[in-house]
């Protein structure tokens, strides 16, 4: 009885994470036409992969990144680093993506018994960093050489600073305070999703 109700679970998710993964590769796409200022995108992509990690778990919030990940191939938002490595533009795309619905669902599910708000406004918080954060160390490791002569470029002192202010460091904040004030709604979208799958 407790391998079919999985089962039945599991089946329950399916559609979910569907409209989830189309969402995804909607906003991607939908984040390169929306730049009121060069360079920065206004992008809502997070925001369905922590609810997919949040409500279905790490499986799906994985999933949800790879898309993630791999839309951005396909929007072309990744072409000026193929030009410098493809396999590190690869592995930058995908293990960001994977990593952040990964870590989506470990913050969520320990403070999930605790306080459902605080464990979506840990989550949300945490998506974006992680995201960034890996970003960053791949820069270093793939694209230094590209970071540093695009920075000088644009007239920036060093590479650093061009990595935290003008390539990382505004779309990030962006993209923490989108996660943060959609927080509520992302809860409420939880708890509505929770009571779907659970068949009340």
């Amino acid at each position: 009885m407790k391998k079919t109700k999985n089962s039945t679970l599991d089946v329950r998710k399916l559609p979910l994470t569907g409209i989830l993964t189309a969402l995804v590769i909607i906003l991607q796409f939908m984040a390169n036409y929306i730049q009121p200022v060069p360079g920065v995108s206004i992008t809502l992509v997070l925001v369905p992969i922590v609810i997919g990690a949040a409500l279905l778990g790490q499986y799906v919030g994985i999933w949800l990144g790879l898309v993630f990940g791999f839309t951005v191939f396909l929007s072309g938002g990744a072409n000026a680093f193929l030009a410098i490595s493809i396999p590190g533009t690869v592995i930058t795309c995908l293990l960001k993506g994977a990593l952040a619905g990964f870590a989506v669902s470990v913050v969520y599910r320990l403070f999930e018994k605790k306080n459902q708000y605080l464990a979506i406004i840990l989550s949300a918080v945490i998506c974006p960093i992680v995201n960034t954060g890996i970003f960053l160390i791949c820069c270093r490791i793939f694209f230094w050489q590209g970071v540093q002569d695009w920075g000088a470029s644009l007239g920036f002192d060093n590479a650093v600073q061009y990595l935290f202010i003008g390539l990382a460091g505004i779309n990030f904040i962006v993209e923490l305070a989108i996660n943060c004030v959609l927080a509520p709604v992302i809860l409420r979208l939880t708890k509505i999703g929770k009571s779907t799958l659970a068949g009340h």
